[in-house]
């Protein structure tokens, strides 16, 4: 099936990785269906951008409804969207603890769900979730931004058991320091300083993000599922 039959969902599409991810799928013939929690400026007559909470039940619930009813098939979806939060551990509210997990977590796990009931009718599909190098790092300061993405990567490697037998892989791709805006109220010190503990002691670029996602959804690549894949070696 040649990718003008083919679908995709990216969440975060408004900005950052999320909207240059979009980009690049759009010029390679891809149907992209969008989301955000604003408006996006991506005008292209195959992208379709809804305004949705990912941790919204029935607003996801209708994007992939429509994603089913444009007669397309649902190869891939990138689970891009996520929030970030700097507090210690001692001072953290509750709504900071509830917003993170809501968008990070719940929203994975929604959208995956529901792009897997999609994928089903097909026996294949990709599922691409976004973890962090936090994780690996247990960054200090981030304690449940990291919990949150921790949740992630396991979520992705339960998902990747239950959904191997119906030709659905699924992985997480966590990105060593990217800048985005996602990472733009950092005092440079501190980023600097993470940068300093990775293998390969650079930013990462989008197109480092890149070739890991065009690996993961290569349809050949039908054998990796269940990997947690970390940017820079940290």
């Amino acid at each position: 099936m040649s990718k003008s039959d083919q679908a995709m969902v990216i969440t975060g599409t408004s900005r950052g990785l999320g909207l240059q991810l979009a980009e690049t799928m759009l010029e390679r013939g891809w149907w992209v269906f969008g989301c955000s929690r604003g408006p996006s400026d991506t005008k292209h007559e195959r992208y379709q951008h809804f305004e949705l909470d990912v941790a919204d039940e029935k607003a996801v619930a209708h994007m992939f409804a429509a994603v089913r009813k444009s007669g397309k098939q649902l190869f891939a979806v990138l689970n891009n969207a996520g929030t970030a939060s700097m507090n210690h551990v001692l001072t953290t509210p509750l709504s900071t603890m509830h917003k993170l997990f809501s968008v990070n977590v719940f929203g994975t796990m929604l959208c995956s769900r529901e792009a897997a009931k999609l994928m089903l009718k097909h026996g294949e599909g990709r599922i691409i979730n976004f973890g962090s190098v936090a994780v690996a790092y247990a960054l200090e300061g981030e304690a449940v931004y990291t919990a949150s993405k921790a949740a992630v990567e396991s979520y992705t490697k339960v998902l990747a058991r239950e959904m191997g037998y119906h030709g659905i892989t699924a992985n997480s791709v966590s990105p060593n320091p990217v800048k985005t805006d996602l990472i733009a109220g950092v005092p440079d010190d501190k980023m600097q300083r993470l940068v300093d503990r990775q293998s390969i002691k650079r930013y990462g670029e989008y197109e480092d993000v890149l070739r890991v996602v065009d690996f993961l959804l290569d349809e050949k690549n039908t054998f990796t599922t269940g990997q947690v894949i970390y940017l820079g070696g940290p």
